[in-house]
């Protein structure tokens, strides 16, 4: 390794990832035209790496190899480098990640390193993670980059008959199936797969290493609040399954036991040690589903979940201007989970010996270590366990562990912190907002409705400029043109938001998201919207996907979103245009239906509408209606309490307003079929009461 200082083009990037490698000897580029032309020009093979800053394998390699001067030399010879912020530049990602699938026949990840042909930037070489010397059956990456330079000079006629066959491939992988009449068979048929897969003992579907999976969890919650049941034998299958797994991952290791909020997935399959990383996608929807679980079923556990998880981002994840960062590190001081590790004798030295008799059974500090001859919390026996082992009472043991946790928190809050990723990201923020609003309204918390108010605002005053929406912000910087993902997840998140507080400029920032997502991203030809605008950058592919990845499908969010968007204001085209997106997603819901959450969701949506109910009136009185009748909204059910006095609504809303005398009216409809207005809080309470309005 080289203490001399380097300084390449990545040194004005927003990135916090790429900012980390803009003093490596290596001369990295950022993606552009800048770099693509000089790759054409000098006739050399592109290296593209993509990863992102919380990512741990990312760090070693930049460590091992981009570090290192006498890698650097080989690369900077041979290649013209280029880095890419995956969170930045999905569109990048997605399409690179499924080309090193096709080549090497294996899983995609991060870091990718891929070797492209400058002509046209396709791969025809890649992997993720290569170490510095042979090892763990995989090439050391000096002598790789040698071999691929050497082929790429001698075997340019096979390199191209193999990238024409990957482009072909490319593009069958993006060819469009005919649109299909909607009908709940793949709803049905998702329950079975997912039950299929289904860890029995310890939650979640497959094996180690096991992630959260958010949409196939709220699908399962939506399939139960839908009624798709009907409450046949196994009408359990689909509840158990969701509050099971949320239990499991609560208890365990991926929950952050002291300071709240998941990290990305268990090497395990037990939820016990997790990949150390805390991103915000994840935790804004299981948030969101914690709140949700508590609503139905009264669990203390799930709402004290849904409880640190929110005051975690609260606390050390929104930005003091309102946006939320993207991701906690998983690594600091250089090792992967230091930060969240202990040991007995430190626990001890922090804790009465009360507390401490409690706390190191609940949380095996009296085992062997779990993590690199370390502990990590991982809840082994429940707080009735403790108690009857220790001939104590439940409640003396609960609040011993409580008083524990609260003192331990500012004991590792002394340490040195992961690093914090703190570009703020129009998706992600998206994907949390709608997270805090749907906590507000379940956990009765209004400060976190205003949270994710602030949060909107932010993305209103930074990233929405002059009717076009930016992807990033970071230090005063937005840029690159949104995706569908920002637009989609952002007309979701402020549905939910106008259901904790109505604001009339709101609900026009949806609508005019709304028109910008059918104008620039919409496939006409074939239903559905594309992952880029129509005048984005060209690349090797453009993708026009249904199924989820580690995020909800945007076609999904966005038929869903437009649905409940048309329901609420009487917009036919934003109907019509989620019908399109559903038609033609029905083949690949059909082929693989539980890989397709979010579409399914939507699906369930357009066949069975919720229920939907418009307050109007006064502020004070339809919030003593709200008060009364929460208890009875089931969790698929919406409702907007919009004052009279609010103005530039839609003519459907407009039209519906407090009936003469009556203090508030509501309006009770399913999709666009509406019952009697009503004007007396308990009838409203009979019709919830009642099983779909009947």
């Amino acid at each position: 390794m080289s203490g001399t200082t380097h300084t390449n083009a990545l040194a004005d990037e927003t990135s916090p990832y790429l900012l980390q490698h803009a003093h490596n000897p290596v001369q990295w580029h950022p993606w552009g035209a800048e770099a693509l032309e000089r790759a054409r020009r000098e006739n050399k093979p592109i290296l593209l790496s993509i990863g992102y800053s919380a990512c741990h394998w990312c760090h070693v390699m930049a460590h091992e190899s981009f570090e290192d001067e006498a890698t650097a030399a080989l690369m900077n010879e041979h290649f013209v480098n280029i880095k890419v912020d995956r969170e930045e530049r999905p569109d990048i990602d997605k399409i690179y990640q499924t080309a090193q699938q096709l080549l090497t026949r294996r899983t995609g990840g991060w870091p990718l390193t891929m070797f492209l042909t400058p002509e046209d930037q396709v791969p025809f070489f890649g992997g993720t993670y290569f170490p510095p010397e042979p090892r763990y059956g995989m090439p050391g990456f000096r002598d790789l980059l040698a071999r691929v330079a050497e082929y790429y000079r001698s075997e340019r006629p096979a390199i191209g008959r193999q990238n024409e066959a990957l482009a072909e491939t490319l593009g069958r992988i993006q060819h469009a199936a005919a649109p299909a009449r909607p009908d709940p068979a793949p709803l049905h048929t998702a329950v079975d797969e997912l039950e299929s897969i289904f860890d029995a003992q310890f939650g979640g579907f497959g094996g180690a290493p096991k992630f959260p999976h958010p949409s196939n969890l709220e699908f399962l919650a939506d399939y139960e609040a839908a009624g798709w049941s009907e409450g046949g034998p196994d009408a359990e299958r689909a509840p158990r399954m969701t509050q099971f797994t949320l239990e499991r991952m609560a208890e365990g290791g991926i929950f952050d036991q002291l300071g709240g909020g998941f990290c990305r997935y268990s090497v395990d399959a037990y939820w016990m040690i997790p990949h150390f990383e805390k991103m915000l996608y994840d935790n804004g929807p299981l948030l969101g589903l914690y709140a949700d679980a508590w609503h139905v079923s009264r669990e203390p556990l799930f709402r004290r979940i849904a409880v640190e998880t929110a005051d975690w981002v609260v606390r050390e994840m929104q930005d003091p201007a309102g946006g939320y960062y993207s991701s906690l590190d998983a690594d600091s001081e250089g090792e992967e989970g230091k930060f969240y590790a202990w040991t007995p004798d430190a626990v001890r030295a922090a804790l009465t010996p009360a507390e401490f008799d409690v706390f190191a059974p609940r949380f095996g500090l009296d085992r062997h270590p779990n993590f690199e001859h370390h502990w990590h919390l991982h809840g082994y026996r429940s707080i009735d366990e403790v108690a009857a082992a220790a001939s104590r009472e439940p409640g003396e043991v609960a609040k011993l562990v409580d008083s524990a946790r609260q003192k331990l928190l500012p004991v590792r809050g002394k340490r040195v912190w992961p690093g914090r990723d703190e570009k703020i990201l129009t998706s992600w923020n998206a994907l949390m907002i709608r997270g805090m609003g749907r906590a507000a309204l379940r956990l009765d918390r209004p400060d976190l409705g205003d949270s994710a108010g602030r949060a909107l605002e932010f993305i209103r005053g930074h990233l929405w400029v002059d009717g076009r929406l930016l992807a990033t912000a970071r230090d005063g910087r937005a840029h690159l043109p949104a995706y569908l993902d920002d637009h989609a997840f952002l007309i979701d998140a402020i549905l939910q938001l106008l259901e904790y507080r109505w604001s009339s400029d709101w609900l026009r920032f949806a609508t005019e998201l709304a028109d910008v997502l059918l104008r620039d991203f919409e496939d006409t030809e074939h239903g559905g919207f594309w992952f880029t605008a129509h005048g984005h950058e060209k690349l090797i592919q453009r993708r026009r996907d249904f199924m989820d990845d580690a995020f909800p499908s945007g076609n999904g969010v966005a038929a869903a979103a437009l649905l409940r968007l048309s329901h609420l204001t009487g917009e036919q085209r934003w109907l019509a245009a989620a019908e399109r997106t559903i038609a033609a997603a029905m083949d690949a819901m059909r082929r693989v239906p539980h890989a397709h959450g979010a579409m399914l969701m939507a699906l369930s949506e357009l066949l069975r509408p919720p229920r939907q109910i418009i307050l109007r009136g006064a502020e004070p009185e339809m919030a003593a209606w709200r008060r009364q009748f929460a208890a009875s909204m089931d969790t698929r059910s919406r409702c907007f309490a919009v004052p009279d006095a609010a103005t530039d609504l839609p003519v459907l809303l407009n039209e519906r307003r407090a009936r003469e005398g009556a203090a508030v009216t509501a309006y009770v409809c399913e999709g666009f079929q509406c019952q009697a207005p009503v004007t007396q809080c308990e009838q409203l309470l009979r019709t919830l009461n009642t099983p779909n309005g009947e």
